[in-house]
């Protein structure tokens, strides 16, 4: 099997987020803080040198849950390289795992969900596994899930068996996270830069939608900037999911134009292998997380443009056997805090704890909070919150923009939370979107429920529809596809 390796705002703004994020405060708390609590560190020695920028980081309310959170049962010998996401109020994992009588012999992906990150968790049930063919013809393993525009796409590892640079990273949809179709080539290879004791290949892919584009993260060892043993984490990205067309790779020189994605591998993130990322609104930077020998989870960050370490690291230690996988929004960001987004940035992530003989496995959870994130400098942190506007309509925050929404009942099955009363200074803000009573909606076999608004597909869930009396036309894949986007209503309460 694919084994672990081993060798600004304006000023208007800020005070209309402020306002925004202060009448959400009231939520549910979180969990009881652990006996220990993580603090923020130096970087380590294997690092480029702290920047003159790097901002410490106060760090509370440790956490560590209790025991295996997740596995594929008695009868899955190992649980790893998980994914997890944050999905309309439940909790979606996937990890790595092999289940007897699963398709042909080999990784399988499994998944399992919970309305609590702490579960309780079923068994996991089996939704990927060896195509029996092709590139992946025995091995699926390391997925990272994300869903944009109401579909979810899965990054996965896939090997047609076990040998030397046999792994490529493979690509599957889904209309619901748990029936996939996959990509028959894939859409990663080995760059092939250079030849290393370490034969791994590429693999152990982590994507995020930012801007548009999704940016995929990923480890090469034979990629010309890996470090002598293999390990190395490098970045794509491109406005197609397939990574077919537009594609940039990152660069000493930042995001280049590139013919495909087998091109030179020439800057390295960290040197890392399995490791996991998420966009922090909050923060404005990315925060990417791997295992350190002796200290647990290590999260680094970097800025938009990766040139530069806005804040030191933060550790959450405890015991390891393999990568990480952070609790993610839908799209690859860092979940809001439900109790201070201006302040607060909650960063949980599962992990294997031990190896029984036969792998990885002890999935369990371990987080902490960042409490002096600076938020309200973003708009983008009050996205999804919903208020009453002069015109008796619902506008909710969307990025910089607002979406108008003619009924309340629908506001509240697409926004985070509706509020009471208007919050002064939104007013300015552009109207992007206007969901009348009764507007169109388009579906198709394999594709979420869309408000067709002025051309573009909002995709929303079944529920909105419902309540927007809308009456619902029928397509194929192929022409919902094909139709310009908008943006994604289902980002915050899901399909």
């Amino acid at each position: 099997m694919p084994r672990p390796i081993r060798a600004m705002a304006s000023t208007t703004g800020y005070l209309a987020v402020a306002a925004v994020l202060t009448a959400c405060g009231s939520a549910e708390g979180i969990t009881a803080p652990a006996p220990t609590t993580p603090t923020a560190v130096q970087k380590r020695a294997d690092q480029p040198p702290a920047d003159a920028a790097e901002a410490p980081l106060r760090t509370d309310r440790a956490r560590q849950g209790a025991g295996t959170l997740v596995s594929g049962g008695p009868a899955a010998p190992y649980n790893y390289a998980p994914t997890a996401m944050l999905d309309g109020g439940r909790y979606r994992i996937w990890w790595c795992s092999q289940l007897p009588d699963v398709g042909v012999p080999g990784d399988d992906v499994l998944t399992a969900s919970a309305d609590s990150l702490n579960g309780p968790f079923p068994d996991g049930v089996a939704v990927l596994h060896g195509s029996g063919g092709g590139f992946d013809a025995m091995h699926t393993c390391d997925p990272s899930v994300i869903r944009v525009n109401g579909i979810y796409y899965m990054y996965y590892t896939g090997a047609a068996g076990d040998g030397a640079l046999v792994n490529s990273i493979g690509l599957a949809t889904s209309a619901d996270g748990v029936t996939w179709q996959r990509n028959p080539n894939p859409i990663v290879q080995p760059s092939m830069d250079r030849q290393r004791a370490n034969t791994y290949g590429v693999g152990q892919p982590s994507v995020l939608h930012l801007d548009g584009w999704f940016y995929l993260m990923f480890t090469d060892t034979t990629g010309a900037a890996a470090n002598t043993a293999g390990a190395g984490q490098f970045v794509l990205r491109s406005p197609d999911p397939d990574f077919a067309t537009s594609v940039q790779s990152l660069t000493p020189n930042g995001f280049q134009d590139v013919p495909g994605t087998k091109t030179k591998r020439s800057l390295s993130i960290s040197n890392a292998y399995s490791a996991d990322w998420m966009w922090v609104d909050a923060m404005n930077a990315f925060a990417v997380a791997h295992e350190v020998d002796g200290k647990g989870t290590v999260i680094s960050f970097w800025d938009k443009e990766f040139t530069t370490h806005p804040y030191q690291d933060v550790v959450l230690g405890g015991p390891w056997k393999e990568g990480p996988g952070l609790v993610r929004r839908a799209d690859g960001h860092a979940p809001a805090s439900p109790q201070d987004p201006c302040v607060r940035v909650p960063v949980d992530v599962v992990r294997a704890t031990r190896d029984d003989g036969q792998g990885p496995t002890g999935l369990s959870r371990f987080g902490l909070d960042i409490a002096n994130a600076n938020g309200c400098q973003t708009l983008a942190t009050g996205d999804g919150v919903a208020m009453p506007s002069p015109d008796r309509m619902i506008v909710m925050v969307y990025g910089d923009r607002l979406v108008k929404i003619e009924r309340r009942s629908v506001s509240a099955r697409i926004a985070v939370q509706v509020l009471d009363k208007p919050v002064p200074g939104l007013d300015s803000l552009p109207v992007v979107a206007v969901i009348k009573a009764g507007a169109p909606v388009l579906h198709s076999p394999n594709r979420p429920y869309a408000f067709l608004l002025d051309g573009k597909l909002w995709p929303v869930g079944p529920s909105a529809v419902q309540a927007n009396s809308s009456a619902v036309t029928e397509t194929s894949d192929a022409d919902w596809d094909a139709r310009p986007k908008g943006g994604d209503l289902s980002a915050f309460r899901g399909n």
